[in-house]
């Protein structure tokens, strides 16, 4: 917990009882994506990838879904779930895929291609789910791809790396929006090779939105899940994980006997850097207990409220959120 913008008076709470007070007062779930910080995956009543997450808003009985990931992926929650509240500890927990591909102009390259098929991976705003066919993740794309007629035009947005090697992996040329990831296309090769020959019998596992340069090292490639998976299904050896760090939590535990090293990155200073998503980082244990305490004591629900720590409820222009559903209810039909 950092706790340096927040009052004195919190310091003296429980936060993590306080929070499991005010799920039981809220009817709340708590659901969060494998990047985040260990104290929040601790606290989750769910855990996963945007698949997993994206079935879990769908399907829970929940009254408020606290969504400890990054913006798009609450959005998503309210998208499947509009009957739902939905909160979010920090709104500025972006997302640099997103920011990479604004609706503006996307709409202006989805109309060069007007026979073309709009692939979008869930990594995007709302606005840009709106302008799309089907939504996937790095979990399912391969499978959904596979069902789309070959003689069938394809774009796809917004991460041109999980697209280049998906069209190599699936065998389909497809339009490529050129956008990527901020913490799988900085991690270091150089650094990389390093840990290799001093780990020389650790499996290189790589997430696809890592530039291909990175995956022509890499024994096993997948989603999030895949690669838990993965290092669960080999007890006790090693591994170097092109992903987000936070994610070795989780492979810990399933595999305690495991070693993981977590590939850096060299930053403009030359210096060797963790490889942590900035955006992921602005949840943390305080900001999720007041944003469900506010949630708990604000008499206006229905209103686009923010808290003064940066959390609030989602809200979403009610013809936004269903030309956003339709290509998010096809996902789920297809996977």
């Amino acid at each position: 917990m950092n706790g340096s913008n927040f009052p004195a008076d919190l310091a003296s709470l429980d936060l993590v009882e306080e929070i499991k007070r005010l799920k039981k007062e809220l009817n709340a779930v708590i659901l969060a994506h494998y990047y985040q910080d260990e104290e929040i995956q601790e606290i989750a009543d769910f855990i996963g990838d945007s698949l997993d997450l994206s079935r879990k808003a769908a399907a829970t009985d929940a009254d408020v879904i606290v969504f400890c990931g990054v913006k798009f992926m609450a959005e998503v929650a309210k998208i499947l779930s509009p009957e739902k509240k939905v909160v979010i500890p920090d709104f500025k927990a972006g997302c640099s895929l997103e920011d990479s591909c604004p609706p503006d102009q996307f709409a202006k390259f989805k109309a060069k291609h007007p026979n073309a098929l709009v692939l979008t991976y869930i990594n995007c705003s709302a606005e840009i789910k709106a302008l799309s066919d089907i939504i996937v993740t790095s979990t399912n794309a391969k499978k959904i791809i596979d069902q789309i007629p070959k003689d069938q035009e394809i774009i796809f947005a917004p991460d041109r790396h999980l697209g280049a090697y998906l069209s190599k992996v699936s065998g389909r040329e497809m339009i490529l929006w050129h956008g990527s990831c901020i913490v799988h296309e900085q991690f270091s090769e150089k650094e990389l090779v390093k840990l290799k020959v001093n780990h020389p019998n650790a499996h290189v596992i790589a997430h696809p939105e890592c530039p291909e340069s990175l995956l022509s090292h890499a024994s096993h490639i997948g989603s999030t899940s895949s690669l838990l998976k993965f290092t669960k299904d080999h007890q006790g050896e090693e591994f170097i994980v092109l992903t987000e760090p936070h994610i070795i939590h989780q492979m810990r535990k399933t595999n305690p006997s495991g070693k993981f090293f977590d590939c850096p990155f060299i930053d403009q200073a030359g210096c060797t850097m963790c490889n942590a998503c900035p955006y992921m980082a602005l949840n943390d244990l305080e900001k999720l207990y007041a944003v469900m305490r506010d949630a708990a004591t604000n008499s206006k629900l229905d209103s686009n409220w923010r808290n003064d720590f940066g959390g609030g409820e989602i809200v979403l222009d009610e013809d936004l959120r269903k030309g956003a559903e339709g290509s998010l209810r096809k996902m789920l039909e297809l996977s």
